[in-house]
């Protein structure tokens, strides 16, 4: 007997920082990758090299963060510059869509150069997300607002808390004003033993995670009287999207319907 593959309700878009995780994100049933590298500033744009590689290798959508570097949202007109290059090499590397903010010091959505943006990648059918400067944003209600008259997909936010479960309220009543008008995207902290309580208590229906898991190098000789970094950590271990912890995060999100 054959049967149907039920496609989940809730789906889930992986944070992955490299081209490995976001195979792994394919491979465990994610709908969509925001590429980005350098998850511990909040992420940064990818290298070319891991744009192209994602492309050729995934069949699921692929949209790429467009931050130049990490810190606040508040760019020069050089680093605007660079992030509308950005959008132009994903334009042509064939991607889906780009993650985009950018802020004004008041805390107020930069609309200007961010219309500038949106309306760069729709011209050439790539989609929008605007990432969680809008949970840096003074307002989120009117930022919402602004956000759906530049014509943007979703907004991912944290309901403008460190983590998504500490901002649920937020993240419910902002489902709830956008009345379908935009989707509204939880992620900072969902992982599979709370995005069931996240999507009872908010009602979205996309979630987002980066679903790490902690890999030991394969390295033989290790110097451990060196600090590559600024700060110490672990020279000899990577953090990954695992396939497994996709798998699970994608079920528990569904096993509230």
């Amino acid at each position: 007997m054959n049967y149907k593959t039920v496609s989940p309700i809730v789906s889930l878009e992986v944070c992955a920082n490299s081209v490995t995780s976001a195979v792994a994100a394919q491979d465990g049933g994610a709908v969509r990758v925001e590429l980005c590298e350098n998850l511990l500033e909040g992420g940064t744009t990818p290298s070319y090299g891991e744009i192209l590689m994602a492309r050729k290798l995934l069949h699921i959508k692929l949209y790429v963060l467009i931050r130049p570097r990490g810190g606040d949202f508040l760019y020069t007109d050089l680093e605007f510059n660079v992030m509308m290059a950005d959008i132009r090499y994903c334009i042509e590397a064939g991607c889906d869509g780009i993650v985009i903010g950018i802020l004004n010091p008041d805390g107020t959505i930069d609309r200007k150069r961010c219309a500038e943006m949106i309306n760069l990648a729709r011209q050439w059918g790539l989609g929008v997300t605007f990432h969680r400067a809008f949970d840096m944003c003074a307002d989120l209600f009117t930022a919402m607002e602004e956000i759906i008259d530049m014509g943007c997909e979703r907004i991912l936010t944290s309901g403008g808390k460190s983590t998504a479960m500490e901002g649920a309220s937020n993240i419910a009543r902002l489902v709830s004003k956008a009345a379908g008008r935009i989707k509204i995207m939880p992620g900072s902290g969902v992982n599979e033993n709370n995005v069931a309580d996240l999507v009872r208590f908010t009602g979205v229906t996309e979630v987002h995670s980066s679903a790490r898991v902690h890999l030991s190098s394969k390295m033989e000789y290790k110097n451990d009287h060196i600090v590559m970094g600024d700060s110490v950590g672990d020279e000899y271990a990577v953090d990954v999207t695992g396939v497994e912890r996709v798998k699970s995060i994608i079920q528990a999100a569904n096993s509230v319907l």
